[in-house]
């Protein structure tokens, strides 16, 4: 059996490519990852993502634990065989979830009491209720239990925090013991503090991972201070462990984020974008509610190869918004999902070739420019 492992082929500055193996199949880094929330990628086939060249999936143990219950997916055969989808699976721990719910739910050492959101049911969520729950599910990478504050948030709360998830990074481990060809990650706190990001980075090293995340951004700092963490954060964790950057983002912050040395990525901005009339391209984003499409025989990219681009024009795509049809948000989703990780694959080719500063320079240089020109 094939156990979890990292292998890094090629750095370029700080930016890494390499492959992170599993059992259930080998994932290309940098990676992102398509978020199937409720056990689905909404408004997309699990063989479509897989088409547009997504390596792995990220499903969402708050939701999957409230509906349809993480012990019913048990019984089904796992999550893999639920949603019919073989390959990697990684399940966040629902602390950042809980974190979002902060009217619904009382925080203690011991763990999270909150209401479901769908029914009002009263839940508790521990870092062992947590690594069940993974467990049950099946999933191939387990995040650590964790608390997330939001940002802005003031020194000593972003400390207090910071220690209590580190506390809860320690029973998350004992709880998660030995499973062969599973992985646990720990998740890095601290906020915009480098020493407090220090003293996390190094009590997670003590407890030792399978791979490291980088918690506590793109919770509302913007992208600037993101940034200025992450030019010291990754070099924190293990060189020789994945480094993931939780709940990652818009082309340009995975582009700053790789560029900074992270290696997975996160966000539901492919297919929530999708789903409300915007398409991301090369040239930046296309709002395809606009009337400027609505004659428009064009492809949204012609450079892009997703079935979208090949066989719709963008006249038709602002038709079935318009109108309201299901096949808008599947199209727009689908070529959103097929862009983000075309810009992965040329990613990894610039580092590969030592070539990701032209890369990055190019990707800046398209997206000034804008959209095409209406007709």
């Amino acid at each position: 059996m094939t156990k979890f492992s990292f292998a890094l082929h090629k750095t370029d500055g700080a930016a890494r490519t390499g492959v992170i193996s599993t059992p259930r199949g080998e994932i290309r880094t940098p990676a992102f990852m398509p978020v199937g929330t409720a056990a689905t990628v909404k408004a997309m086939m699990p063989e479509s993502v897989r088409a547009t060249g997504a390596d792995i999936l990220l499903g969402n143990t708050y939701h999957l634990m409230l509906r349809p219950t993480a012990e019913r997916i048990d019984r089904l055969g796992g999550l893999h065989r639920f949603m019919n989808w073989e390959r990697p699976i990684l399940t966040d721990s629902g602390g950042f979830q809980v974190m979002s719910l902060s009217d619904l739910r009382k925080l203690t050492e011991e763990g999270v009491t909150f209401r479901s959101h769908i029914d009002g049911s009263k839940h508790f969520l521990s870092p062992e209720r947590s690594m069940e729950i993974q467990r049950l599910l099946g999933s191939d990478i387990v995040m650590c239990f964790d608390e997330c504050p939001a940002l802005p948030a003031d020194r000593k709360r972003i400390a207090e925090s910071m220690r209590l998830s580190m506390r809860w990074a320690q029973r998350s481990r004992d709880a998660f013991g030995d499973r062969p060809g599973h992985a646990l990650f720990g998740i890095q706190q601290g906020g915009l503090e480098r020493d407090l990001r220090e003293e996390s980075a190094e009590a997670l090293k003590s407890i030792g991972f399978d791979g490291y995340a980088i918690g506590g951004l793109a919770v509302g700092e913007g992208q600037e201070a993101m940034f200025a963490t992450l030019d010291f954060a990754p070099s924190q964790l293990p060189e020789d462990k994945p480094r993931y950057l939780m709940g990652v983002g818009k082309p340009d912050d995975i582009v700053g984020a790789v560029k900074r040395g992270v290696d997975m990525m996160d966000c539901v901005l492919p297919s929530r974008s999708g789903r409300t009339g915007q398409a991301w391209t090369r040239r930046g984003q296309v709002n395809i509610k606009n009337v400027r499409h609505q004659d428009d025989p064009r492809p949204l990219d012609a450079d892009c190869s997703c079935p979208t681009c090949r066989n719709y024009s963008r006249a038709y795509l602002h038709h079935v918004y318009r109108a309201k049809e299901m096949i808008s948000g599947m199209l727009l989703t689908w070529h959103n999902l097929h862009y983000f990780q075309e810009l992965m694959q040329g990613m990894r080719d610039a580092i590969a070739a030592g070539e990701f500063a032209r890369f990055e320079a190019d990707f800046h240089a398209l997206r000034a420019e804008g959209d095409i020109e209406p007709l």
